[in-house]
């Protein structure tokens, strides 16, 4: 009787504490509910990157995790830097169609062909030169925004006085990111297009067609990505 009372003591109170522990409900359920993992705007089924929330035109999309394991201002300084080149270079494509300076050192070519030209010529390796020399000089820039002290991409040129207002400045740093951003999807779009058309930006717009053979376009951009491997 001792040993079967003891085990009813130990089982109540064994039921009592699984009692105790058991999930709550109504607000105590609404109050656990808060501290879900927030997820991605941009990729809502993955978990939300805590170091791109509140950046200017931050979709939160980091699939990859890059920002986890470097310095976010870093990779901001990186990606504004490469939206001003792709907007300057969907510019020039388009530039380059209507109008060049002509002679043997300007000759007249689609801007794809135009890189390969340069490349055998020298002209690449003189913009390789100004833009590593533009690079050294930026890495005091890039040093003041790891320490805190600039903002990523920020260089005070702002000859019309656009960001004089703060909400201003705000607005025109968003579009600047947001333009960019595109641009660099466009360049990359101009420059496959020209792969498997063999036509130029403005020529397909104003004489397009459809790919007739669709085998020899991939051919065409297979031997144009074999071409640029073997030139560098």
């Amino acid at each position: 009787m001792a040993f079967v009372s003891g085990i009813s003591v130990g089982t109540k109170a064994f039921l009592g504490t699984a009692k105790a522990t058991r999930t709550p409900t109504g607000v105590a359920a609404g109050r656990r509910s808060t501290v879900m993992m927030a997820m991605s705007k941009a990729v809502p089924f993955l978990e939300q990157p805590k170091n791109c929330v509140g950046l200017p035109a931050s979709a939160e999309f980091d699939p990859l995790g890059f920002s986890d394991v470097i310095p976010i201002k870093f990779l901001q300084e990186a990606e504004i830097k490469h939206c001003r080149i792709c907007m300057l270079a969907a510019v020039g494509f388009l530039v380059q169609e209507i109008f060049t300076f002509g002679g043997t050192y300007f000759p007249k070519m689609a801007p794809v062909e135009a890189h390969d030209y340069y490349m055998k010529t020298g002209g690449m390796s003189q913009i390789l030169m100004f833009i590593a020399g533009f690079e050294f000089l930026s890495c005091a820039a890039v040093y003041q925004t790891m320490l805190g002290k600039r903002e990523p991409g920020y260089f005070g040129f702002d000859p019309l006085g656009l960001g004089k207002d703060r909400a201003a400045y705000e607005k025109f740093q968003v579009n600047e990111i947001k333009n960019g951003r595109l641009a660099m999807i466009g360049v990359g779009g101009f420059i496959h297009q020209y792969w498997a058309t063999n036509q130029t930006v403005l020529d397909q717009l104003t004489n397009f067609h459809a790919l007739s053979n669709p085998e020899a376009g991939v051919k065409s951009a297979l031997d144009a990505l074999v071409t640029l491997r073997h030139a560098f």
